[in-house]
């Protein structure tokens, strides 16, 4: 299993921010700065460090926030002494955007100022999202800006920072429930010249369609209208969870609106029992059974068995399939049951199915047991 990414933002972070501190801001005494940062500082999560780096920062940087934000933002070239290539490198950066979201609510265009420049280095999507809660329509104002700027790094905060649902981050239940502002900004977007902005793009979408299925099928089919490859893979991949989920508007907009004419048979699911960690093949043939050629959206679920006794389906992509008259292709997978940062697994029988245009049909079982 990978090495927790917490293991690398150890007390050498605090160290670094307090060198460079220190090259701009002589005042600064790093000793206690770093005394009161370490206390109870190995006990804490990834994000939760960040935030008590930042807290540090706020006592032992002069009192008045511009000054202090100043002086924050004049040390951010200096050199810092950490391996650039390590997986967490721009995380060195995240004290000093939580202490942004934390102290400079009240100081808006400071504060944003500090915004642009820090999310060129990190990024500020989890900062902004404090003043997206209290100075909404200004943000928004702002972001419309941003929308033209020059770095991709500020063009992907428009769409990252706007995500009704972004991952690690608390969310804009405003936004959820209207998301016309965001559909606003992303419009903006979606012809984007850099794949890095238009990614954050389709996940934005992504993220709307789980609250609003049918504004996200409405947007997507108007998206199409005329357009580019680059857009095309925007909409497929914003998609892609309303797909998973078998969502009528979704599929329709991808051409698989339609029952798929098409015959399931000799599945085989091996083996039918083994202990957690093995891997598992599942094969099956689809037939087309109409005299037409057809294209079919093949993808095969799994209901993994939860700590609980429940089952919780999972998706995996398998491909479309363009099938001529009458014709049989044979399909399978291999999926490992090996433990997983992202899923566990637990011992009892795992149902599979095949989606064929998102219609489930039953293909068999495996059972999981203990080693």
């Amino acid at each position: 299993m990978a090495e927790p990414l917490v293991n690398q933002y150890g007390a050498d972070v605090p160290q670094a921010i307090a060198r460079m501190i220190t090259a701009v801001h002589p005042a600064f005494e790093a000793k206690k700065f770093m005394r009161d940062v370490l206390q109870g500082y190995e006990t804490l999560a990834l994000m939760p460090r960040g935030k008590h780096i930042a807290r540090a920062l706020q006592r032992h940087l002069p009192p008045d926030y511009p000054k202090a934000l100043e002086i924050l933002l004049a040390s951010l070239d200096q050199p810092h002494g950490r391996d650039a290539g390590l997986t967490l490198g721009s995380f060195l950066y995240l004290p000093h955007t939580m202490f942004v979201a934390e102290f400079g609510l009240d100081h808006f265009e400071a504060s944003m100022r500090a915004q642009h420049a820090l999310t060129q280095r990190f990024t500020a999507e989890f900062s902004i999202r404090a003043f997206f809660q209290k100075h909404e329509a200004a943000t928004l104002k702002r972001f419309k800006l941003w929308a033209s700027d020059p770095s991709d790094h500020v063009r992907r905060l428009v769409s990252e920072g706007s995500r009704p649902r972004l991952p690690w981050a608390a969310r804009l239940p405003a936004f959820q429930k209207n998301p016309a502002p965001v559909l606003e900004l992303l419009e903006l977007l979606k012809d984007d010249p850099a794949l890095y902005v238009r990614r954050s793009v389709a996940n934005n979408l992504n993220d709307i369609g789980k609250d609003h299925p049918d504004l996200l099928a409405k947007t997507a089919k108007q998206w199409l209208k005329g357009a580019s490859e680059e857009r095309r893979w925007i909409v497929q991949h914003a998609l892609r969870s309303a797909v998973k989920r078998g969502e009528a508007g979704a599929l329709e907009v991808l051409g698989f609106g339609q029952s798929a004419k098409v015959e399931v048979s000799n599945s085989r699911i091996t083996p039918a029992r083994m202990p957690m960690g093995e891997k598992v093949n599942i094969a099956f043939d689809v037939s087309n059974t109409s005299a037409k050629p057809q294209e079919v959206l093949v993808d095969f679920c799994i209901h993994y068995v939860k700590a609980s006794g429940k089952t919780s389906a999972k998706v995996f992509k398998l491909k479309v399939l363009s099938l001529a008259p009458k014709e049989t292709v044979r399909l399978s997978k291999t999926v490992s049951t090996a433990e997983m940062t992202t899923r566990k697994h637990h011992v009892g029988v795992h149902r599979v199915e095949v989606l064929l245009n998102g219609q489930a049909r039953g293909l068999g079982e495996f059972k999981l047991m203990r080693r």
